[in-house]
Formats: structure tokens, sequence, C-alpha cells
């Protein structure tokens, strides 16, 4: 599976919003490496960067933000995932997840899909809250994982 396509259709178009209505998006360069992820003997995991993926892969994607000006406060990031990709999780307990395309958030085990609970294959945007106390550090990353569809 091509690579850049995968990046290119989801990954690449992360949305930045300030985090209280009526004030001006900070100015943040943004920036997003793929990794393959590798399981060896034991509890020993290796990530590589991607060059290619193929279904089943996990995946780590790995978003990096840096402040460059703007408003003082905190910040949101929107990431709509790539369908190639299935989410699973993230590396911080206070991302929020879409599964109706942005439309409405919430925690996995609180969302509803159709009839049932939704489950992080049927995520189709991550958001990340950046407090304006993190914000002032000027800089931060944020990851989660996925599985090729």
């Amino acid at each position: 599976m091509n690579l850049k396509a995968i990046v290119s259709a989801g990954l690449a178009v992360i949305q930045i919003a300030a985090a209280s209505p009526g004030s001006a998006a900070p100015l943040v360069s943004l920036d997003t490496a793929v990794f393959v992820e590798h399981q060896e003997s034991g509890d020993v995991r290796r990530l590589e960067p991607a060059q290619s993926f193929k279904r089943g892969d996990r995946v780590v994607t790995i978003v990096r933000w840096r402040r460059l000006g703007g408003s003082n406060g905190g910040f949101t990031l929107v990431n709509p995932l790539p369908h190639a990709i299935a989410y699973q999780a993230s590396a911080s307990d206070s991302e929020e997840v879409s599964t109706d395309g942005g439309r409405n958030w919430g925690q996995i085990g609180t969302l509803r899909f159709g009839n049932r609970l939704a489950t992080p294959e049927d995520v189709t945007h991550v958001r990340w809250r950046v407090p304006a106390t993190s914000a002032a550090a000027g800089r931060g990353q944020i990851a989660y994982s996925g599985i090729v569809r």
C-alpha cells in the first residue's frame, strides 16, 4: 500500500483551532511521522520509519507541534484519519474521538455508532486539546496507533 497516498489522504490535513471561542488560532508548525511497529521477543517493540504498508500492520503516528506565535492560550489539533487506517489508541488519555466525521466528540466507550457503542475501528477523527500551560512550552508531540485495514 502506498504510504504517500495514505498520509496525504488524512494525516496532512490536521486542523488547528484556538481553545477558546472568539480568540485567534495560534500559529503552529506541524510535523507528522509515521512508523510501523514490529513486535520482537517478549515485550520488546521496535518502530521503523514506514516506507510502505500492508494489511494488518500496526502503525504509530507522531504529530510534533511547535508554536510560532499567535494567541497565548491553548489550542486544539484535529486529525482526520485516513480510511485505510483503523484507529486503535492514543498515547494520551486526553484525546477525544469522532465517529461521524467530526460532528460529535467523546471518548471510546461513551460514543454511539448507530444502535451500538462505537469501537476504535469506527473512529474518523481524533482531536487533542493542548492547554495553555502545555502550549506555553512552545513545543510538544502527540502519538496514536492504528492498524492498516
